[in-house]
C-alpha cells in the first residue's frame, strides 16, 4: 500500500449544516420516516449507513417504498443472491425508468432550462417533455423498434437528447450516447460493439465561440455502421443542407410532430436501460449495461438523500453527453427537481460568465469536474464580487481529488455558507461510492461519507479492511447499479477481470483510498498508476496536491519510468501560470515542496515544463498512457486521439520519449 503524509490542514473543519438546514433535508425526513414506518432508529449518519449495508435488502426495499416507485409485481425478495457478480435485484418486479421520471410532470416549474452559446436560454416544460417523449416513442414503435434494440445518440447537451433517451426508455430500447466532441474512431469503437438500429444525430454545435461542423463525422459513422437503418436529424446552427445525404433521414420536428398518448413498457427490473463506456484511451472501451430498476433506485437515493435535491431545486452539472454525469443529471428529474443543461465552454465569453449564468438561473446545486474549480482559483476569479448566488446551496466536485486550497477558494471566493462536496464514483456504477450527505460537516480535503447502501472499505494487500491507512477501495456487498453485464462479454470474463480478480467476492475499483475513523475519506489516485520509489508507494494525487498548491503551477503530471536494467527515473511535468518561468529556483521550490510536504523519496528526477497535460474527454489526467509512451510503447497503442480533450498535447511527450531513448 502507498505511504502518505497528510498535510497539516487536511481535515480542517470548513462548514457545518445548521440545525435548520438539517431539518430541511430529505435525508432527515427519510430517517424520520424510517423510524415511524420501519422501526429503524439511527442515531446519526454512521449508524444509518451501517444499517443500510448490513440490512441490504431492507434498505433498498425502504428506498422503493419511501419514494413510492411505480411498478408491478412482488417486491420480495429484494435480492435473490448476494453473490458478486451475479446478484439479482427484485427479480419479481417490473417497472419503467421513464414512467417513474415523467410522473413528476407539473406546471409549477420547468423540467429543463437549456443554454447554448449561440442562442438565449430556453425552458422546456414538463408537459412539453412528456409530449415530445411520447411522440418520439410512438414513431420509434412505428419504425419497428422494440425492447432490447439499441439506439445511439451523437448529440450535444440539448433537451432533444433528454427526449431521445426517455423515448428509448419508454419502449425498452437501449440508449447509448456519444458526445459530438468525440471523433469518429472513438464513436465507432463504442457503437460497433452494440450495433444500433437508429442513430439520432446533430450536424453541428457551438463551442468556445465557434461553430463546429459534425456532418462529415456523421457521414463517416453511417458508412461504417451498417446496422443503422434510419437517422433522426436534430438541426444545429449549421443545419442548412448538411444532413441531406444521411440515409432514411427524418428531421426532428417531423419525428415529434404527431401527438401520442404516453405509453410505458413495464420491464423486468434488470432490463437494460443504457450502455455506457469506459474511457477507451488505451484499448477497446468496456460497454457497461445498467438496468432500469437499478438506476431508478440508485438515482433516487443518490440525488435525493445524498445530494438533497428537492422539487423546486435546479441542478446544473457541467459535462458532455459522453460523460456519466450527464446520465446522473437526467436522473435528478426523478426527484422532481429541474435540470439546467449547459452546452458550451464554461469560460466563454469570459471566466465569470458561467457564474453569472448560475446566478441568473437560480441554480441550487452546481456540479463540475474538480479541475474547473482549480482553474477558476488559478485564474484569480472571485465570483462573489460579481454575483450574489443567493439560491446556490451546494457545489459538487468530481473527476479527480479536490485540492485543499480549492476548498478554501470556494469558501472565500464563491460563497461562505455553502455545502461543498467532493464526490467519487464512476461510469461503472453511474453514481457514487463515497460522496456527500447534507447532515454532515465538510472537512478540507475529505469526502464526507460512503453512500448509503454502499459497503465501501479500504483493503490492504492481504484483503483485510484497514482504517486510517491507505488501501484499495473495495465494495463488499452488491449494489443495484452495478452493471448487469458488459455488452459482448460471453461468460462475463472481462467483467470479472475488471473488478473481481484481485479480491474474490469483492469489487476492487482501482482507487487508493483512506477512511478516517469518522468514515470520511481521502482518494489518493488510481492504484494502477501508483509511484513506487525505493520500495515506498505513493498515490499520484498526493504529489499533485502539494505541487499545484504553488501559485506558479497550474497543472501537473508525474510518472515513474522503471527502465529495465537502469535506475528508476521519475519526471514531473508542469504547466505554469502565465508569466511564470521554470528556472532553477522554481525547480528547487517544487522539489522542496514535495520533499517536505509529501515524501523525500518521491522528489522528481526532472521537472519539465509543458503547455498542456494530456486529459481524457472526461478531464482525467492520462498518467498510464503517458507512462507507457515514455517506456517505449508505440504511439498508436498508447492512446486514441479521439478519446482525448487535447490530443495535440501528446506531441511533446513523443519528442520527450525519443530524447530519453536516445
Amino acid at each position: 500500500m502507498p505511504a502518505h503524509s497528510a498535510p497539516e490542514d487536511l481535515g480542517e473543519l470548513l462548514w457545518s449544516p445548521s440545525p435548520a438546514q438539517i431539518r430541511a433535508s430529505r435525508l432527515h425526513h427519510y430517517r424520520q420516516w424510517l423510524a415511524d414506518e420501519r422501526g429503524v432508529r439511527a442515531a446519526d449518519y454512521e449508524d444509518l449507513w451501517r444499517w443500510s449495508v448490513d440490512a441490504l435488502e431492507a434498505f433498498w426495499q425502504s428506498v422503493w417504498d419511501y419514494f413510492d416507485v411505480v411498478g408491478e409485481g412482488e417486491r420480495e425478495p429484494a435480492l435473490s443472491s448476494r453473490q458478486m457478480p451475479g446478484a439479482r435485484w427484485f427479480p419479481n418486479m417490473r417497472l419503467n425508468y421513464a414512467e417513474n421520471l415523467l410522473r413528476n410532470a407539473t406546471g409549477e416549474r420547468p423540467a429543463i432550462i437549456a443554454r447554448t452559446e449561440n442562442a438565449p436560454p430556453r425552458e422546456v416544460s414538463w408537459a412539453e417533455l412528456e409530449r415530445d417523449t411520447a411522440a418520439l416513442a410512438a414513431r420509434m414503435r412505428a419504425w419497428g423498434i422494440r425492447p432490447g434494440d439499441r439506439v445511439a445518440g451523437y448529440l450535444p447537451n440539448w433537451p432533444e437528447t433528454v427526449v431521445a433517451f426517455l423515448a428509448c426508455a419508454s419502449i425498452g430500447a437501449i440508449w447509448s450516447s456519444c458526445a459530438p466532441d468525440m471523433g469518429p474512431s472513438v464513436v465507432l469503437d463504442r457503437l460497433r460493439q452494440i450495433e444500433p438500429c437508429l442513430l439520432i444525430a446533430s450536424d453541428s454545435h457551438g463551442y468556445n465561440g465557434g461553430l463546429h461542423d459534425r456532418a462529415p463525422q456523421v457521414d463517416e459513422l453511417l458508412a461504417q455502421l451498417p446496422s443503422v437503418r434510419r437517422v433522426v436529424h436534430v438541426p444545429g446552427p449549421l443545419a442548412s443542407g448538411r444532413a441531406n445525404g444521411w440515409r432514411d433521414r427524418v428531421d426532428w420536428a417531423d419525428a415529434v410532430s404527431e401527438a401520442a398518448p404516453p405509453r410505458y413498457e413495464r420491464l423486468p427490473f434488470d432490463h437494460p436501460l443504457w450502455i455506457v463506456y469506459s474511457s477507451g484511451t488505451t484499448g477497446l472501451p468496456k460497454a457497461m449495461v445498467h438496468s432500469h430498476g437499478g438506476i431508478v433506485l440508485t438515482h433516487l437515493k443518490t440525488m435525493a438523500l445524498q445530494h438533497d435535491l428537492r422539487p423546486g431545486d435546479r441542478l446544473m452539472f457541467l459535462g458532455s453527453t459522453g460523460w456519466i454525469v450527464w446520465n446522473l443529471q437526467v436522473g435528478a428529474l426523478l426527484t422532481g427537481a429541474s435540470i439546467v443543461l449547459f452546452d458550451g465552454h464554461p469560460a466563454w465569453p469570459d471566466g465569470e460568465s458561467l457564474w453569472r449564468f448560475i446566478d441568473a438561473q437560480g441554480v441550487t446545486l452546481f456540479g463540475c469536474g474538480a479541475a474547473y474549480l482549480v482553474d477558476c482559483m488559478k485564474d484569480g476569479l472571485r465570483p462573489r464580487d460579481q454575483v450574489r448566488l443567493d439560491r446556490l446551496r451546494a457545489i459538487n466536485a468530481t473527476g479527480s481529488p479536490l485540492p485543499i486550497d480549492a476548498y478554501r477558494w470556494v469558501y472565500g471566493a464563491v460563497k461562505p455558507d455553502l455545502w461543498l462536496a467532493s464526490i467519487s464514483g464512476g461510469t461503472d456504477i453511474a453514481s457514487g461510492f463515497v460522496a456527500c450527505a447534507p447532515t454532515l460537516p465538510v472537512h478540507a480535503g475529505e469526502i464526507q461519507c460512503p453512500e448509503l447502501g454502499v459497503a465501501a472499505f479500504a483493503y490492504d494487500e492481504e484483503g483485510r479492511p484497514v482504517v486510517d491507512q491507505v488501501g484499495e477501495l473495495v465494495i463488499t456487498q452488491p449494489m443495484p447499479s452495478m452493471p448487469v453485464f458488459f455488452w459482448g462479454d460471453p461468460g462475463d470474463r472481462r467483467y470479472r477481470e475488471s473488478y473481481f480478480d484481485t479480491f474474490p467476492g469483492a469489487w476492487r475499483h482501482g482507487d487508493w483510498i483512506r477512511f478516517t475513523p469518522r468514515r470520511s475519506s481521502v482518494i489518493y489516485g488510481r492504484s494502477d498508476s501508483t509511484i513506487n520509489r525505493f520500495g515506498i508507494r505513493m498515490g499520484t494525487a498526493e504529489i499533485y496536491r502539494v505541487v499545484e498548491a504553488l501559485p506558479e503551477v497550474r497543472d501537473s503530471l508525474v510518472v515513474d519510468l522503471e527502465y529495465l536494467g537502469r535506475p528508476s527515473f521519475m519526471p514531473l511535468f508542469v504547466v505554469l501560470q502565465a508569466g511564470a518561468t521554470l528556472d532553477d529556483a522554481l525547480r528547487e521550490r517544487i522539489r522542496a515542496q514535495i520533499r517536505t510536504k509529501a515524501s523525500a523519496r518521491h522528489v522528481p528526477d526532472d521537472v519539465v515544463q509543458v503547455d498542456e497535460i494530456p486529459r481524457t474527454l472526461s478531464g482525467k489526467k492520462m498518467e498510464v498512457p503517458v507512462r507507457k509512451l515514455l517506456l517505449g510503447a508505440p504511439a498508436d497503442k498508447v492512446a486514441s486521439p479521439d478519446a482525448m480533450q487535447n490530443p495535440d498535447s501528446l506531441r511533446f511527450f513523443f519528442r520527450y520519449a525519443d530524447g530519453r531513448r536516445a
